[in-house]
C-alpha cells in the first residue's frame, strides 16, 4: 500500500478539543478513525479517546496483515467501544455518561469500507468528484429527509448540533456500514467532525479535495473552516488520504508499506493532554490527566486482552 496522508485537530473556539482522532496501518491494511465527544471537560473527552482507542488497539490486534471481515470488524469493535465507556461511567458513578460520534474507515485489497455513528463524516472523492459523503444521524437530517427544511437552512438550524444516535448512551449505537468501494490511484478519503464540514460550502470541499491531494487541500480547508467558526466555532478535525500505487514517485513524503513485514503494525492517535492556558487556570493539573488517562486503559482492557 501507499497512501499520503495528513491529520489536524484545532480548538476553534472552545475551551477545550473534546475530538480524537487516529490512525493505523499493517503492511495490507489502514485504519482511520475519528470521534467528536460530548459532556463535561474530562468526560467528552475520554469517551472520545476510548473509542479512538478501542479500535486502533483492536485493529493492531487482527490486522495479519488484513481484518478477514472489515464490515463485522467495525460493526464489533464500535459497540464495544459503546460498552467501554458504559464501563468507565459506571466505574466513575457518573451521573450521565459521556458520549461520542465516531466514524471509520479501513482500506484494504484496494477497497475502502467504512461506518459512522453520529454527525462526523467521510467523503469519497473518485477520480476528483464526490461520490460519497455518510448521512449524520441528527435531528436537522431527519427534517431534511421530511422536507421541512434544505440543507442550506440546516447550516444555521437552532437544531443543527443535535444527534439522535451515538455511543455512550443509554441505547445500543445504530451503526450504520456502507457498502464497499474500489478505491484506486488519486482517489481521497476524509473523515472528519462538524466542526470543519458544518461551516464549509459543500462546493469548497469538491474544488479542494476534487483537485488537489490531502497533504495541500485540508491545511486550506482547516484554515477556511476556523476562520469561518469565529471565536465561538466548534472543535474542527480532520483525517485525511490520498491513495497512491505503489510505483507513483511523485508523492515524496507519502507512506510506504512495501517493506513491512506481515505482523508489522505502525499506528498513531491522540492522547489527553492539559493546555498551557487551563494549567495555569488551575481548572486541569496533569494529575487530572493521569488519573483520565488510568480510568481510560481500565475501560477499554477487558476488551483488548
Amino acid at each position: 500500500m501507499k497512501f499520503s496522508i495528513y491529520q489536524e485537530s484545532r480548538r476553534g473556539g472552545r475551551k477545550y478539543n473534546q475530538d480524537r482522532m487516529g490512525y493505523s496501518y499493517s503492511r495490507d491494511a489502514l485504519l482511520l478513525v475519528i470521534a467528536d465527544g460530548m459532556g463535561g471537560h474530562l468526560q467528552g473527552e475520554i469517551a472520545a479517546q476510548i473509542a479512538v482507542e478501542m479500535l486502533i488497539r483492536q485493529f493492531e490486534a487482527a490486522a495479519k496483515p488484513v481484518i478477514k471481515e472489515p464490515t463485522a470488524f467495525m460493526y464489533e469493535a464500535i459497540h464495544q467501544a459503546h460498552e467501554a465507556i458504559l464501563d468507565y461511567t459506571r466505574k466513575n458513578q457518573l451521573l450521565e455518561s459521556p458520549r461520542t460520534t465516531i466514524v471509520t474507515c479501513i482500506v484494504q485489497g484496494n477497497m475502502a469500507y467504512w461506518a459512522h455513528v453520529g454527525d462526523s463524516r467521510l467523503y469519497f472523492f473518485h477520480k476528483g468528484v464526490q461520490q460519497h459523503v455518510t448521512t449524520d444521524h441528527s435531528r436537522v437530517q431527519q427534517l431534511i429527509q421530511m422536507g421541512k427544511i434544505t440543507p442550506e437552512q440546516a447550516m444555521t438550524h437552532p437544531d443543527r448540533n443535535k444527534i439522535y444516535n451515538c455511543l455512550g448512551s443509554a441505547f445500543p449505537p445504530e451503526v450504520e456500514l456502507s457498502p464497499r468501494r474500489p478505491i484506486t490511484n488519486g482517489d481521497t478519503i476524509l473523515l472528519c467532525t462538524d466542526g470543519l464540514w458544518g461551516t464549509l460550502d459543500p462546493a469548497e470541499l469538491q474544488q479542494y479535495l476534487g483537485q488537489f491531494p490531502v497533504l495541500y487541500a485540508l491545511p486550506q480547508l482547516m484554515d477556511k473552516a476556523e476562520f469561518n467558526g469565529g471565536k465561538f466555532g466548534d472543535n474542527l478535525t480532520a483525517l485525511g488520504i490520498t491513495w497512491l500505487e505503489e510505483d507513483d514517485l511523485s508523492q515524496s513524503t507519502a507512506t510506504s508499506t512495501l517493506k513491512m513485514s506481515a505482523n508489522d503494525v505502525n499506528s498513531q492517535l491522540d492522547t489527553i493532554r492539559v493546555d498551557d492556558d487551563l494549567k495555569s487556570s488551575g481548572e486541569v493539573t496533569d494529575e487530572d490527566i493521569e488519573k483520565a488517562i488510568a480510568e481510560i486503559q481500565n475501560a477499554i482492557k477487558r476488551y483488548t486482552n
